[in-house]
């Protein structure tokens, strides 16, 4: 009996020695994202309900309010981690009002000083 990829010029014959490269999932790679959030935001229990959500998530960073009454968060985990922290971000607390969140991505290496996710300047 022939096999029809014996028979075939168009068919190779498998390559024996090939070489597994591995590809790493670019949604399970960890990324650091900067969040600024505006709106009603402060002195609404915002940063305890933002590291309510990011704990619970598994990420690691911060979260602190700043003098112009926005409120700023450092969070390290995967993309899909931090997809959940931005929807939750976007829907707020009970009592705040977010107007605008920027946010963009930090280089990896910021993730290296960022430890459990707790809020700065809280006590």
């Amino acid at each position: 009996m022939r096999l029809e990829a014996e028979s075939s010029p168009n068919l190779r014959p498998p390559i024996r020695d090939a070489t597994l490269v591995y590809v790493p999932d670019p949604i399970a790679q960890p990324q650091v994202k900067h969040f600024l959030v505006q709106g009603r935001v402060q002195g609404v229990g915002f940063r305890w309900f933002v590291h309510r959500e990011a704990a619970g998530i598994g990420l690691r960073g911060w979260v602190r309010n700043t003098p112009d009454g926005h409120v700023e968060i450092v969070a390290a985990g995967t993309a899909g981690q931090l997809d959940q922290l931005a929807a939750a971000i976007h829907q707020g607390s009970r009592g705040s009002r977010v107007d605008r969140v920027l946010e963009h991505l930090l280089e990896d290496s910021e993730a290296n000083n960022l430890n459990e996710f707790q809020i700065e300047g809280a006590w």
